[in-house]
């Protein structure tokens, strides 16, 4: 398919849309990073760890319902209802946390964030591409990690920008009295209100899938979008090719077709990619910045700009991704990110160590995030969304969003527990083992996408 005639301007105006559920994601996802120092102490729960991990890790549990919600829901209601739905819930969850006095309610109001992370996450790059032709497909289902990470960045900044400045030596009570302690971590949640009232405004704008649309039967507003998409020519061989691939469809969900024998292995490449974007360790380094820097030798002020650089380094490389995706393709960027952080997780094991610290392990962390950002963080979700049969897409992909957030809680409820039994060395040591167990089973099993229509990735994968 010849790209000259898509029509550019409103394919990137409806990618760009969705992808806000993105950048709301990835606000939402960092923002408490910024805002643990202070409400844990509003809370008074600086000095019980139990609580202190339920209230970092307590919107996964929102982030395994909503992908369920996206899984049953996003085949029979569509995509676009559910994205606004997700929008609705970032907006609730913002100035809820934001509002309440009470730590019961902060922890109810975080797991409606991750109510909307969970539906957002598995939904907008799906979106993204079943509206995408095929040779653009990779570059725009990567925009979505593009606003992601756009994302992080933004609630680092502002957390950054929103904070007094702390005294090196401020005591807990001192903390607790200052605007920060008191009124600056609420400003923090409540300035993602301002992204997820416009995503809740412009989705009104964006049209269903197509491929939704022709799968429900509503073929004439399918074929309008296609056409706006890249004209009557277009349309109509997409139109046919999507046809073709839902033939024998039933309009309820295939639960016997999902777990079938044919569908075993595309399964397992899904789950697995899936689990291993959030095994590779990566996370940690943005959930856990302020212990993987102290034990870098790093003081608060000092914490505070590497990981604003840290979220600048990962919005420059995921431009790289988008750029690269669909010209060296999926599987070579995937085999470079796995192999690359093997390599250097084990030199940042040996630096943790023999307790070097300062700009060489900062150096170590900035090409770890450099390679995650330009590998498995974008191109992982443009595999899951391409992989799947049309008829049950939501639904196996809703299960692989789901793997992906189990691996994302055992990843962050284990780090603390790690660092204390293997300390800093053996921890990146262990993920590096994890990292060559990926490289192993991505150059084993996972096939090139680029460049293929997904009926055309369909039947090369269920056979």
């Amino acid at each position: 398919m010849d790209n000259k005639n898509i029509n550019l301007s409103y394919l990137y105006l409806i990618v760009f849309i969705s992808a806000l559920g993105g950048l709301l994601f990835g606000y939402d996802w960092v923002v408490i990073g910024g805002a643990k120092p202070f409400y844990e102490k509003f809370f008074n729960i600086s000095n019980v760890p139990a609580l202190q991990g339920w209230a970092m890790s307590c919107a996964l549990i929102g982030c395994l319902l909503g992908a369920i919600l996206s899984g049953l829901l996003s085949d029979k209601f569509g995509r676009k209802r559910l994205l606004i739905l997700s929008a609705i819930l970032f907006m609730i969850s913002a100035y809820g946390t934001g509002a309440t006095s009470n730590f019961n309610y902060f922890i109810f109001f975080r797991i409606f964030g991750g109510l909307g992370i969970g539906l957002a996450s598995n939904l907008s790059p799906m979106y993204i591409a079943e509206i995408s032709p095929e040779k653009m497909r990779g570059k725009l289902v990567s925009i979505n990690q593009f606003t992601i990470v756009i994302g992080i960045l933004l609630a680092q900044i502002i957390n950054w920008q929103i904070a007094d400045q702390v005294p090196f030596n401020a005591t807990d009570s001192e903390i607790l009295a200052s605007w920060n302690g008191q009124l600056g971590w609420r400003w923090m949640f409540w300035a993602e209100l301002i992204p997820a009232s416009l995503f809740l405004l412009f989705m009104i704008i964006v049209p269903e899938s197509p491929r939704w649309l022709v799968k429900n039967g509503f073929s004439e507003k399918a074929k309008k979008i296609l056409s706006k998409v890249g004209g009557q020519e277009y349309a109509k061989n997409e139109f046919n090719n999507i046809s073709e691939s839902l033939k024998n469809t039933e309009d309820k969900i295939d639960y016997g077709f999902l777990f079938s024998l044919k569908m075993r292995k595309v399964l397992i490449i899904g789950i697995v990619l899936a689990a291993f974007q959030q095994w590779c360790g990566i996370n940690v380094i943005f959930n856990y910045a302020e212990e993987v820097f102290e034990a870098a030798g790093f003081g608060v002020s000092d914490i505070l700009f590497n990981i604003v650089l840290t979220g600048s380094v990962n919005l420059v490389f995921t431009l790289v991704a988008i750029y690269t995706v669909d010209i060296w393709g999926r599987r070579a960027l995937m085999l470079m990110g796995s192999g690359a952080l093997a390599g250097i997780y084990f030199f940042m094991g040996l630096a943790y160590f023999f307790e070097i610290s300062g700009w060489i392990l900062l150096l170590l962390v900035v090409l770890a995030i450099a390679c995650y950002a330009m590998s498995l963080a974008p191109v992982t979700w443009v595999i899951l969304s391409e992989i799947f049969p049309n008829k049950i897409r939501g639904s196996a992909m809703a299960i692989s969003t789901i793997s992906l957030w189990l691996a994302s809680f055992i990843l962050t409820y284990t780090f603390p527990l790690l660092n204390n039994a293997l300390n800093a060395s053996g921890t990146f040591w262990l993920y590096g083992i994890i990292s060559i167990a990926g490289f192993t089973f991505i150059y084993k099993n996972l096939p090139e996408t680029k460049n293929k229509s997904l009926e055309s990735i369909e039947k090369e994968l269920i056979k």
